[in-house]
């Protein structure tokens, strides 16, 4: 069973508190302990607590902090949406979601309320927070207001969005329907949703949608005069105490709450002494309007009155006082244990909780998105901190890449060169290099060792130690060494060097591991909703055969390694078994190899792009696949196609490549653009972290 559960409505008032309420008894039942979170809270006053939250932590006495319990207020969101911020929004609710998953067995996610100027961006968000939290949701909309086809038209809409945007919805609530229109509608929306997701309708329920007295005493700002401690009685229906008491008494129902003058002293000690009567229905509180008191004497009477019945008073007339309670929406408050008990009722009669979380159990991520994994790629670099020698540290890109990752203690970093220029260009630069370890290899105290180790790994190669003296003042040669002795976990190079300069040190002496037969690379392409792999788009220009499917199995477990289930692709002009010629049969034969000595993976080929990614056309090409339209790894037949591939998607989608990865040496040295990115060093050294995290 998937550790998650969201709960998401398409507008105000919808009535999720009831599912959530419904949902965490339910959960507890089943599990010790169990989380509740909230991505996007309504802003509340210096020193008040949301009331969602305060509603269910309370209730159910579950152990988190108000703090930890959501992520950002709605002007927080709306503020860092109009500055175009919407990645620090996700990344936000990302961190304080996944702090707070770790303590528990459990996690039950609510959605935004819908009720402030934010609520345009709220349905996209919702389903943004979703789909990066990688969890399944419940869907509810609110029947009230709508006709049969509005309604069941709007909700069919969004699970059709929800479902393209490739988040699994375990099920619809159709809540506050006419109880005389339930069946119809349940009817309705299992026709329109096709078996997509099941449905449930939960009947209208008065009294939850009845304030209490102290939601009307804070909604028209009055003043309470008795019965403080009775604030939280539920009304029922309201009636204006204007007519003849004898009349008025024939008004009366259950709960009524009486709105009269506050000079009408004939109502209201008729309201009091009708609900001590066993012939009458309590009330449930008095308004008295006009800002207008009892006299003294009835004051002096109300105060000896013995009566459960709270007494405020208002500024407002009477007809706009009932206007106003009228038009209140209802909450369910911590307080609120009749509604809190009602919302149960009603979920467990109509809502099959039993079914969604059986549903839960088959649930599994379709992918890893963008934000998920770069979340994920920081976490695992800073459980085991590493060291990482980055030997261009003269470039303002690697300084300032390097300052950032010291900054947030994610590694250690040494940068090679000139220290004296270093610093000058960082104090240009504005950059804090304290915490930096710089190193010019001439200089360097470890720099005649270095050289008498290289002299005699390659001294069958001619080389003496004046050639290795000469060579240990290259940085590349340098800083590579720093990771064959043991002084370094890793290296960056390439923002200024070749890619033949970055990585033929290491072919030389850090070498390949045991089995390996050609190093390759990999790229993380965060897509928009996806992360994929493209490999090899940096190394090898025309791999054979067999070196294509050595590639396709290192790409495989790099992927897997990473967090992202290995579905390969090994692509070509043509799908299956209908192209023929030297390239496609190179990469059929690749496919047959994998197969053959790796059967557990999973793998197609040869394959064509579209095929490979975009399930409609994977299931027309090759329908019978397990890898067509849903392919993770993807591999090139040739660097000119892989390599002119990943830019064109990387600069005409705007999706972030983060690589390229090497594969196969027994430590890892990974090479950068020289078109590289701030972002790209940031990334690359997080990804060389964790692969020496394995070394």
């Amino acid at each position: 069973m998937t550790k998650a559960l969201y709960v998401a409505t398409l507008e105000a008032h919808s009535g999720k508190s009831l599912v959530v309420l419904g949902l965490m008894q339910l959960l507890l039942g089943k599990m010790a302990k169990v989380g509740y979170f909230r991505p996007v809270i309504d802003d509340v006053k210096t020193g008040e607590i949301d009331n969602h939250i305060n509603t269910v932590v309370s209730h159910f006495g579950l152990d988190i902090p108000f703090e930890d319990a959501f992520a950002l207020t709605q002007s927080q969101v709306v503020d860092m949406f109009n500055d175009g911020r919407q990645g620090d929004i996700l990344d936000t609710i990302i961190s304080k979601y996944k702090e707070l998953e770790e303590r528990f067995d459990f996690m039950l996610v609510e959605g935004s309320d819908f009720s402030s100027d934010g609520s345009i961006i709220e349905f996209d968000l919702n389903i943004d927070i979703a789909k990066n939290l990688g969890i399944p949701v419940v869907l509810i909309d609110n029947a009230r207001g709508k006709t049969l086809e509005e309604f069941c038209g709007n909700l069919e809409s969004a699970v059709n969005t929800y479902i393209q945007k490739g988040i699994e919805l375990l099920g619809v609530v159709a809540n506050k329907v006419r109880p005389e229109n339930k069946e119809l509608v349940n009817k309705r929306l299992t026709a329109e949703l096709k078996g997509k997701t099941v449905a449930f309708t939960v009947p209208r329920v008065k009294n939850l949608s009845h304030p209490t007295i102290s939601e009307i005493l804070e909604s028209l700002n009055g003043k309470v005069l008795f019965g403080e401690e009775n604030l939280n009685n539920q009304t029922g229906s309201f009636g204006v105490g204007a007519m003849q008491l004898h009349n008025y008494l024939t008004h009366l129902r259950d709960n009524s709450l009486v709105i009269t003058p506050g000079d009408r002293s004939d109502i209201i000690l008729g309201a009091l002494q009708a609900n001590l009567s066993d012939n009458y229905p309590v009330i449930s509180g008095i308004v008295l309007t006009g800002g207008i008191l009892p006299e003294p004497s009835i004051l002096k009477l109300l105060k000896g009155f013995e009566s459960h019945v709270p007494i405020i008073s208002v500024k407002q007339g009477t007809f706009e006082a009932a206007n106003l309670v009228g038009n209140i929406k209802s909450k369910i408050y911590a307080e609120s244990k009749q509604k809190i008990a009602t919302s149960i009722t009603l979920f467990n009669t109509h809502i099959n909780g039993e079914l969604l979380l059986k549903r839960l159990e088959t649930f599994e991520p379709k992918s890893t998105t963008p934000k998920m994994f770069q979340y994920n790629l920081l976490q695992r670099a800073k459980a085991v901190k590493k060291h990482i020698v980055l030997p261009e540290g003269e470039d303002a890109r690697i300084l300032e890449a390097a300052t950032e990752l010291s900054s947030l203690g994610i590694v250690d970093i040494t940068l090679l060169g000139d220290q004296e220029k270093i610093e000058k260009k960082a104090m240009k630069l504005g950059f804090d290099i304290s915490n930096l370890n710089i190193l010019n290899p001439g200089t360097a105290p470890n720099y005649e060792s270095y050289a008498a180790t290289f002299c005699e790994l390659r001294k069958h190669k001619g080389v003496n130690m004046d050639v290795a003296r000469d060579t240990m003042l290259d940085v590349s040669y340098f800083g590579t060494m720093m990771v064959y002795k043991g002084d370094a976990d890793g290296m960056v190079s390439g923002a200024v060097h070749t890619t033949q300069h970055t990585i033929r040190p290491a072919l030389q002496f850090i070498k390949t591991k045991p089995g390996i037969g050609v190093v390759s690379s990999v790229f993380f392409m965060c897509l928009e909703s996806r992360v994929s792999v493209f490999g090899d788009c940096a190394i090898n220009p025309n791999p054979t055969a067999e070196q294509l499917a050595e590639i396709a199995i290192s790409s495989a477990v790099s992927a897997e390694a990473f967090g992202i289930k290995a579905k390969i692709a090994m692509l070509s002009y043509s799908s299956g078994s209908s192209g023929k010629g030297e390239d496609v049969d190179k990469v059929r034969k690749a496919t047959e190899i994998v197969k053959s000595t790796h059967p557990n993976l999973q793998i197609e080929g040869p394959i064509q792009y579209d095929a490979a990614v975009d399930p409609l056309v994977g299931k027309s090409k090759l329908p019978d696949s397990d890898v067509a339209g849903q392919a993770s790894v993807l591999i090139f037949p040739d660097l000119n196609t892989g390599n002119n591939t990943y830019k064109a998607v990387q600069r005409e989608t705007g999706a972030l490549a983060i690589g390229p990865m090497l594969q196969g040496l027994n430590k890892p040295v990974n090479d950068l653009s020289r078109g590289c990115t701030v972002e790209d060093v940031f990334n690359t050294v997080i990804v060389t972290a964790i692969q020496a995290q394995k070394s």
